[in-house]
C-alpha cells in the first residue's frame, strides 16, 4: 500500500497464531505495521509473508513496540491495537474517523467483553481503578483502551517518554495537557489467542500497575 489512510501499529511477541486472523481483519486503506519486539515464534517473519509492513524492535517493552511502530509510520493517523486477536481490526474505522473528520484528538476503545472469559478479573479491577483516577483529572474515560487512534504528527508532539506498560497511561495524561479532545468508542473486546504476557497473569498486571503507578506520579507531582 503506497499511500494508507491510516497505519495501525500491532506490537507483537510471539502471536504467530493470531496474526492470521488480525491481519485478515485489516479494513481497506489501513495498513498494518507489525512490531516484532523480540519473537521467537517466528511472528515477524508470518507477519511478512501476510504482507504487513514488519520493524524489529530489538529493545523490550509495550511502550518501545509502539514506539518504534509510530516512528515508522508515514499515514497522517495512527492506531494502536494488540496483536493477539482480542481486538477486531474491522473495528478500527470506530476509532479513527473520528479523528481523520476532526472531531477529537485522541480516540480510545472502550472494552465491551464479549464473553466473561474475555477480561480476567484482576485485569478488570485494575482498569475500574485506573479509570477512575483519570476521571478526577478531568478526563472521562472508563476504559484505558488498547485500541486507539491519533494523528502522527500530535503524538510524537506529545513527547511520550515511557517505554514499558507505562506508555498507553502517559499519552493520555500528555494528551490532557495538551487540551486535546479525547473521546471514547465501543469496541467489542473477545478472548485472546494463545498466552498472556501482561493482563492475563496477575504477575504481568502488577508489573503493568507498577509501570503506571510510575508514570502517574511523574506526571502529577
Amino acid at each position: 500500500m503506497s499511500m494508507p489512510l491510516v497505519d495501525v501499529v500491532l506490537p507483537c511477541l510471539d502471536e504467530a497464531g493470531a496474526l492470521p486472523y488480525v491481519l485478515s481483519r485489516m479494513p481497506d486503506g489501513y495498513r498494518a505495521i507489525v512490531v516484532d519486539n523480540g519473537s521467537t515464534d517466528g511472528s515477524g517473519a508470518l507477519a511478512a509473508r501476510l504482507g504487513a509492513l514488519v520493524v524489529t524492535e530489538p529493545r523490550k517493552g509495550f511502550g518501545a513496540a509502539c514506539h518504534a511502530g509510530l516512528m515508522a509510520a508515514t499515514a497522517p493517523v495512527v492506531c494502536f491495537c494488540d496483536c493477539d486477536g482480542s481486538l477486531d481490526p474491522q473495528h478500527l474505522p470506530r476509532v479513527a474517523d473520528p479523528v481523520l473528520e476532526g472531531r477529537s484528538d485522541l480516540v480510545l476503545g472502550r472494552r465491551r467483553p464479549v464473553t466473561s472469559r474475555a477480561w480476567p478479573p484482576h485485569a478488570r479491577a485494575a482498569n475500574v481503578l485506573l479509570a477512575f483516577r483519570l476521571r478526577r483529572t478531568g478526563v472521562a474515560v472508563r476504559d484505558l483502551g488498547p485500541m486507539r487512534a491519533a494523528r502522527r504528527e500530535a503524538l510524537l508532539g506529545l513527547g511520550v517518554k515511557d517505554r514499558r506498560s507505562g506508555y498507553p497511561l502517559e499519552t493520555v495524561l500528555a494528551a490532557k495537557r495538551a487540551r486535546w479532545q479525547i473521546t471514547e468508542i465501543d469496541v467489542d473486546y473477545a478472548p485472546r489467542t494463545g498466552k498472556s504476557k501482561v493482563t492475563g497473569t496477575v504477575g504481568g498486571t502488577l508489573r503493568a500497575i507498577k509501570d503506571m503507578n510510575r508514570v502517574w506520579k511523574e506526571a502529577t507531582r
